[in-house]
């Protein structure tokens, strides 16, 4: 499988640095993962038009061999731009560390030293890899802010910020000494900056927009992009009875089987009707509210959704027959089909259809403590950088290449983990 090349933006100790990093692909039955760079370094610029002007005329080095490389020397100075998903500060990490483990703060610190750990498993930086395998903390970080909420989390967060101040300058360091800057032609300079300058140019006469920040406007401007976006045509939230209560009625289309079942969030996490890890689910709406007005069913006794102060709302209003309404569009998650597109090498799949199952899958694992879709999915992982493509299309990026049967593999595996939660009631 080939996977992207991908141009990212490290904050070193000497600035901003833009590089190309080739996530995971299988090759030949192997697992590879490269940068930029030979044996002994890793290749930085500190302008795009450098890295521009280097791909377009350089050989001989580790990225040659990529199976998608062919598509990089004729990339645009826009499309080598690094997007706000893939800039690492390296630099700041320790004062993230420092703060409160937020959703934010988890998320911006597991990005950071997921891409030092790719630094070096592939450029084989033994010092860090013991600093990073030393530290249980950094492998929940893929975890999100529940690995480290309570008592037990709070010790896990401290041990982890200890190692951090004590040891992350020196890993710094090992990186500085890892990276170089390598002769770029003077003609492909020149040029490459002319055409960064239009860029920046075109750029000007976007409209200022005060909630976007300067690489939005850029990308606009590059793109021609109208600023709409999915999220910004999405049919409004439901409303009626269910809107009240913030409990939403969700149908889970897999293969042949298509079930209904309850789900809300709190806090902003979700919680299901069920418990144990278990999601209660039935045939129909009408069975599902059959069961709610049965104040003995195990749906009603035994469920996480009881912690919902809008639960008893449900249950009150099944039980005199108030209960009626479909499930709305958004909340209809359909995973058939997609991972035998994946095997047969389909990419265009529906990016609705996919976002919504990627939704799902994410949902489950968050409320079932699984850490399994949100790594599984993660941009870092090739079935994750694979539907982050389809979902949020970017002319900038190189459309992965296909076989996908690790990602088909990799996808089916969480799609059966979904449906072994699933615990059907026939009423």
């Amino acid at each position: 499988m080939a996977s992207d090349i991908v141009p990212i933006r490290l904050a070193l100790t000497r600035g901003d640095v833009v590089t190309l990093w080739a996530p995971p692909w299988r090759e030949d039955g192997e697992e590879w993962e490269a940068f930029l760079g030979d044996d002994d370094h890793v290749f930085v610029f500190d302008e795009v038009a450098a890295l521009a002007a280097f791909v377009r005329t350089a050989s001989g080095h580790d990225l040659t061999d990529h199976p998608a490389w062919s598509e990089v020397p004729g990339l645009s100075v826009a499309e080598l731009s690094p997007d706000g998903e893939h800039r690492y500060d390296l630099v700041g990490l320790p004062e993230l560390a420092a703060a409160d483990p937020d959703t934010d703060t988890v998320a911006e610190l597991h990005e950071a030293v997921s891409i030092v750990r790719s630094l070096a498993d592939v450029c084989d930086l033994g010092d860090v890899i013991a600093v990073l395998d030393g530290e249980p903390g950094f492998g929940r970080l893929r975890e999100g802010p529940a690995a480290f909420a309570g008592r037990d989390g709070a010790k896990r967060w401290r041990a982890l910020s200890a190692t951090v101040a004590d040891k992350w300058d020196a890993v710094v360091d090992t990186v500085d000494g890892l990276v170089i800057t390598p002769d770029v032609d003077a003609g492909a300079l020149a040029k490459a900056r002319t055409e960064a300058e239009e860029l920046a140019a075109r750029a000007e006469t976007v409209p200022e927009d005060p909630d976007a920040d300067d690489d939005t406007a850029l990308e606009d401007a590059a793109l021609g992009a109208g600023g709409e976006t999915a999220a910004d045509e999405a049919e409004e939230g439901p409303t009626g009875f269910w809107g009240e209560v913030g409990i939403d009625p969700i149908r889970i289309t897999s293969g042949d089987r298509s079930v209904v079942t309850l789900r809300c969030y709190l806090d902003d996490k979700p919680v299901f009707l069920g418990s144990d890890g278990r999601i209660d689910v039935f045939r129909s709406e009408q069975a599902l509210f059959r069961a709610l007005a049965d104040p003995a069913h195990t749906a009603v006794t035994k469920n996480d959704l009881a912690v919902a102060g809008t639960f008893t709302d449900v249950l009150e209003a099944a039980q005199v027959g108030d209960l009626d309404g479909g499930v709305e569009d958004m909340n209809t998650y359909v995973l058939s089909g997609i991972g035998a597109d994946l095997a047969d090498g389909v990419l265009d799949l529906d990016p609705v259809q996919l976002d919504l199952a990627t939704e799902l899958l994410l949902d489950v694992g968050e409320w079932a403590g699984d850490p399994e879709p949100a790594d599984a999915l993660a941009e870092s992982n090739s079935l994750g950088w694979l539907v982050s493509f389809v979902v949020r299309p970017d002319p900038t990026r190189m459309a992965p290449s296909p076989p996908f049967t690790q990602e088909a593999a990799a996808w089916g595996e969480l799609v059966a983990g979904l449906e072994a939660r699933l615990r059907e009631h026939s009423s």
